[in-house]
């Protein structure tokens, strides 16, 4: 069989359309922000180191927030400053106990950390601190000022090898008993295996 040629005229071409979008016009830029509200003045913080200060003049201030401040004290003074800040201020428990291991100054550090349930500052955590030699860690016990420092002085003994003199049971919480190595959370610790 024969092909059939058709004389027919074949299908018109379309015109190509473009594959690249049209440019977008240029963005508006962003209406500007408003100033950031300014921080709020610690004004609860200012007027606890004012009392503090004024009976202690010794007494340092590391930091304070709104909710915040941080005192730092000696080991001869930590008990007295306790008692003061409990009976005069109203911090009234404890919330923890911890250890710091400021290894390149050579010094151990212990802070409370102290909450309160007077009306008006039960948001309020003041921590009370105080550093020794690392090569003698020995402090006060505390547990007389807030018997609720007790097991969370005792942790912190185990961990960072803190004295906590008067303190009447150190033993250990968490370590075995026969535990013969550097507290494990003193930052010259090495992990077995490690």
């Amino acid at each position: 069989m024969t092909a059939r040629m058709s004389n027919a005229a074949p299908p018109p071409v379309k015109p190509a359309v473009p594959t690249t979008p049209p440019p977008r016009p240029a963005a508006a830029s962003p209406p500007p922000q408003p100033p950031a509200p300014p921080k709020p003045e610690p004004v609860r913080a200012k007027e606890f180191v004012s009392r503090i200060t004024a009976k202690y003049p010794d007494v340092k201030v590391e930091w304070m927030k709104d909710r915040r401040l941080k005192v730092s004290t000696t080991p001869l003074r930590v008990k007295e400053v306790g008692l003061f800040v409990r009976d005069t201020l109203g911090f009234d428990h404890i919330s923890t106990v911890s250890g710091v291991d400021w290894i390149a100054k050579n010094e151990l550090e212990v802070v409370y950390f102290i909450g309160s349930t007077t009306p008006g500052q039960e948001d309020f955590v003041l921590a009370v601190s105080e550093r020794v030699a690392r090569d003698n860690p020995v402090v006060p016990t505390l547990i007389e000022v807030w018997k609720g420092a007790d097991y969370m002085e005792r942790e912190t003994h185990e961990m960072f090898g803190i004295n906590f003199q008067g303190h009447p049971n150190q033993a250990h919480l968490y370590l075995p008993e026969d535990w013969n190595d550097l507290p494990p959370l003193r930052k010259d610790y090495v992990s077995p295996g490690r």
